[in-house]
């Protein structure tokens, strides 16, 4: 069976999950869209009773939910609490926003009238990873569910338990059958459900490589598509930053999530005012790091979702010490039980090196000595990715000049990563396209008819 729960902490089976049949699988699909003949035309109001139920259920349930996904996927407790909490104010968020933020708008013209009202589309397919095994579907879920539309998810293989745990939410809060569907579903399924006529639009969070099938199939069949892929962010340390604000920060955006995480900060750019002492107290606090139960708090660290993730962390580190670069700390798996690895830091590391235009999905860092800040920007962008970035300056209006250079989606000026419900959270380039969260969320799978009255 492809959905399988494995413990990453005890690397012990816990649960499988038989994929959807194909007869199955029809009663989603017309369930859901029967169901959005009704909700389509649902008022805001009751739209937002149903969202702001799950809120409260999901904040009542957070410790049994962070429990079952720390099983699932590995993330500490903590970790999972927070994002759990982030996901609550998202639901309250658009059950609160959504008729302010889709109200219709008035055109002015020279005769008759004209107006721009915002409808729903109708079934829109969800396909979402494990990293942020609530986050991840939520954020997608509130806006498509507040525009009206319906929502059929698929979520990934390793964390079944927890995609259940959000079917049963919206449907503890009321939700009718069909407004929020869970699907285990191979590929193939997968490809056939975007081809499906009654589906009218595809939000996807994963890889590059996903991400070109789905977009690519969306395509064929003429699908409105949003796309949240990979990313391998910069972190800027100017010449006039505080190093100590800038390493906390640092190890802190490296290591969340066990480095797991798309825009977390993978690429570190320290001028060379600060480059060998940032290196010093950067790697030593990597060093220091001690791994754990991720379920206790005293734990810096838990282990890597599954063992392919992390053959392939290993792997990449091989690739880049093979093209010259040096491991300054780290590198090897530990000899323990459950998959984990060493907090690594890469120096060296030359763009001729395939590292280089790699996202390595692990505590592994890259640092680069930079001369200038034009470097700086410079090497920032020798990338393929454009999702997320972090400069760390005393100089605020020094920093925002920088953040208009970069080819990112998401600029944070002496922080990282930050995300909520106002926020728009998405990339360019080969990070994708497409906004999640804020009031661009909300709109993106949204019909705005033009009516026009002589």
């Amino acid at each position: 069976m492809t959905y399988r729960s494995v413990n990453p902490y005890t690397e012990e089976l816990v649960a499988e999950y038989a994929e959807h049949t194909d007869a199955q699988l029809e009663e989603v699909l017309t369930r859901a869209d029967e169901t959005f003949r009704v909700w389509g035309r649902a008022s805001f109001g009751e739209r937002g009773k149903v969202l702001s139920a799950a809120a409260d259920l999901l904040h009542e349930r957070r410790e049994e939910l962070a429990r079952l996904a720390t099983t699932e996927m590995g993330k500490r407790y903590v970790e999972l609490l927070w994002e759990i909490d982030l996901c609550v104010p998202i639901l309250r968020y658009y059950a609160a926003e959504a008729e302010r933020i889709l109200a219709r708008k008035d055109i002015a013209v020279a005769d008759g009238t004209a107006r721009v009202d915002p409808t729903p589309l109708g079934v829109i397919f969800a396909i979402e990873p494990w990293n942020f095994p609530y986050f991840q579907l939520l954020r997608i879920a509130a806006p498509v569910l507040m525009a009206g539309n319906t929502v059929v998810m698929k979520h990934a293989p390793s964390v079944p338990g927890c995609a259940l745990a959000v079917e049963k939410i919206f449907l503890d809060a009321g939700a009718p059958e069909g407004l929020y569907s869970n699907v285990f579903l191979t590929n193939e399924q997968s490809a056939g459900v975007i081809a499906d006529r009654r589906i009218k639009g595809i939000a996807l969070t994963g890889s590059e490589r996903a991400g070109s099938a789905v977009a690519a199939a969306a395509g064929r069949a003429l699908k409105k598509v949003t796309l949240e892929l990979g990313g391998s962010d910069p972190f800027l340390v100017l010449d006039d930053a505080h190093l100590d604000l800038a390493v906390p920060l640092a190890v802190a955006a490296r290591t969340m999530n066990t480095g797991q995480a798309c825009a977390s900060a993978k690429r570190f750019i320290v001028h060379s005012s600060h480059y060998d002492a940032f290196l010093e107290r950067f790697t030593a606090a990597f060093a220091a790091m001690k791994p754990g139960d991720p379920m206790d708090e005293a734990t810096d660290f838990g282990p890597l979702v599954g063992e392919e993730a992390l053959d392939r962390a290993l792997k990449q580190i091989e690739l880049a010490r093979e093209h010259g670069a040096t491991v300054a700390v780290g590198g090897r798996r530990i000899d323990r039980t459950g998959y984990f690895l060493e907090p690594t830091v890469l120096t060296g590391v030359t763009p001729d090196n395939p590292i280089f235009r790699q996202e390595i999905f692990a505590q592994v860092a890259m640092v680069f000595r930079v001369d200038s800040e034009e470097e700086a920007v410079a090497l920032a962008n020798d990338s393929d990715f454009g999702l997320g970035s972090t400069v760390v300056s005393t100089d605020v209006a020094r920093a925002e000049r920088v953040a208009a250079q970069l080819e990112v989606g998401m600029v944070f000026v002496n922080r990282a990563g930050d995300a909520g419900p106002a926020l728009p959270w998405g990339g360019v380039k080969n990070s994708g396209y497409g906004r999640g969260l804020s009031d661009f969320g909300i709109t993106e799978f949204v019909n705005w008819k033009l009516v026009r009255i002589a």
